[in-house]
């Protein structure tokens, strides 16, 4: 099993709830961003080992849920990037450092200026940190452009790890700075910081790279096309909902088992022939690409073994003509 699934469900298997095992994969997954490298010039927040208190505080968050399944509402989520912040808001919040979540700033001419993820309280309350926050999977596509990172793509063509940062640094770090922001934030923002989670993804026939960055322990997982999915390893096989991309997947084998409310339930593991079936059908109406949890058997459970985005065959020559179209930084 892949060090990323195996760790997780080593720590964290005593876990049942999927809106609990998401929280801690957030708390102490991996950063994506390595908060120690020069190229992000400090900017690169991180929250650092979880220690005993918190650790015990989401076994009792899974004992007793209650807290937490009041904070995200009976909403059903449809964006991750939504359901993340909700989870993380929670966190803040319970530790009592939340000051604002989703705090807007607008301009009478200009409408709405900016929002800030996240306000914590420093310093006794006498200041404000600015985190802004964002869940990312990316494909490596060829070789890692260092220091540009627009070979990382996102899965729907339109996103690269690259575009997200210089806008992150460009703009929303540099929010607490506008004349607007600063009459509807109480005391003076100290500092401004991105925090990122994510996966990255690598083609399977191909070793995943160092890059200047990008945090050595990152998350990690594999991409194939379609064709080369027909001899992966594996007997079993489940197309991930993407509120479940979190966290390593775990669900009950038996398929009567109750789910969160507020996430889709998770579909009936199937055989290869079956996925390959069904991955043709997805790819026939939408030629994004499709997240696949590996899975197998463990006292009663289905879990995650490995993860991976299978794609169509023509998927790395489509993104190779957006970006020669200027769709996509070269």
């Amino acid at each position: 099993m892949p060090a990323d699934a195996n760790r997780f469900h080593g720590k964290w298997g005593h876990l049942a709830r999927p809106h609990v095992r998401a929280l801690a994969w957030l708390l102490d997954s991996p950063d994506l961003l390595d908060p120690h490298s020069p190229h992000w010039h400090g900017r690169i927040a991180t929250l650092g080992p979880v220690g005993p208190a918190v650790a015990n505080w989401l076994a009792d968050l899974d004992a007793d849920p209650a807290p937490l399944d009041a904070a995200l509402g009976n909403r059903v989520y449809s964006r991750l990037g939504l359901y993340a912040e909700k989870l993380m808001a929670f966190y803040f919040a319970q530790r009592g450092t939340l000051a604002a979540h989703g705090l807007q700033v607008r301009d009478g001419r200009n409408g709405t200026i900016g929002e800030f993820d996240f306000l914590l309280r420093e310093d006794g309350g006498a200041s404000l940190r600015h985190i802004e926050f964002a869940t990312k999977f990316y494909l490596l596509d060829g070789d890692p452009d260092t220091g540009n990172y627009n070979r990382l793509v996102g899965p729907n063509l339109a996103d690269t790890l690259g575009l997200k940062m210089r806008k992150i640094f460009n703009a929303q770090l540099q929010l607490a700075q506008h004349p607007a922001a600063q009459q509807v934030v109480p005391v003076p923002v100290r500092s401004a910081q991105a925090l990122v989670k994510g996966w990255l993804f690598y083609h399977a026939t191909e070793a995943a790279p160092l890059i200047e960055g990008i945090s050595p322990g990152h998350c990690r997982g594999y991409w194939r096309t379609l064709s080369e999915q027909a001899d992966a390893p594996g007997e079993q096989f489940i197309v991930m909902p993407r509120l479940q991309w979190l966290a390593p997947l775990r669900t009950p084998a038996d398929r009567s088992a109750g789910t969160d409310v507020q996430i889709p339930a998770t579909p009936a593991p199937m055989a290869r022939a079956g996925l390959l079936d069904t991955l043709r059908e997805k790819f026939a109406a939408d030629p994004g690409p499709v997240l696949v949890a590996t899975v197998r058997e463990q006292g009663g459970w289905l879990e995650e073994v490995e993860r991976g985005f299978v794609v169509p065959d023509d998927w790395r020559a489509r993104a190779q003509a957006r970006r020669g179209e200027g769709a996509l930084p070269a």
